[in-house]
């Protein structure tokens, strides 16, 4: 059990947390709280060692992206190459470029960090730094894990991401975030409107 820890402006006081689980991944724990009033109340707390995202993108503007099978949805989503932070101590630019290396065989000519992001805050601390890797040039892949062993590599455009996740292609929140930021930061939201 840990000491109470004030949070500091918000009058809330994370009283005491209890591991329940520890998996490989995440751990899980029950969290005793009070609210600013005095008012007690406990939650289910997911522990995560955070993760790293990579927008790839070429010459053309075009992404890359992968489509593999996650097990908690039983379904395929599309999103952008990512990893767990299972290293102690790795950089998160190393962690970035190994894991686009592993799953699509590219070697980042540069990496910039485009933002640090909650994933579920509603009960989770897993925090996904986002990438924009650029200059890539192709190298063999190092893939581990069924999912990955089955994985595939698709191409889109960055023109059209609204679009995509409207009609439901895209709906992975890291990978939305990731290609709207990268469009910002390529200057391509501008050239993306139509003319008045």
């Amino acid at each position: 059990a840990q000491a109470p820890e004030r949070r500091p402006g918000t009058g809330f006081v994370a009283r005491r947390e209890t591991p329940i689980w520890q998996g490989r991944v995440i751990s899980l724990s029950h969290g005793e709280f009070e609210g600013p009033a005095g008012t007690p109340f406990e939650r289910d707390v997911v522990r995560h060692r955070g993760a790293v995202a990579i927008v790839a993108v070429d010459g053309d503007r075009t992404v890359t992206l992968v489509r593999q099978y996650r097990a908690a949805l039983d379904r395929q989503v599309l999103e952008l190459p990512a990893g767990t932070c299972d290293r102690e101590g790795e950089p998160l630019e190393v962690t970035a470029s190994r894991e686009l290396v592993e799953e699509v065989g590219l070697q980042p000519g540069s990496l910039r960090r485009l933002a640090t992001i909650f994933n579920s805050p509603g009960f989770s601390d897993q925090q996904t730094t986002l990438f924009l890797a650029t200059g890539s040039t192709s190298c063999p892949t190092a893939r581990s894990g069924i999912e990955e062993q089955w994985m595939t590599i698709e191409h889109l455009p960055l023109d059209g991401v609204e679009e995509r996740v409207a009609r439901g292609e895209l709906a992975d929140s890291t990978t939305i975030v990731g290609l709207l930021l990268a469009r910002h930061v390529l200057g391509l939201e501008a050239a993306a409107q139509p003319a008045p």
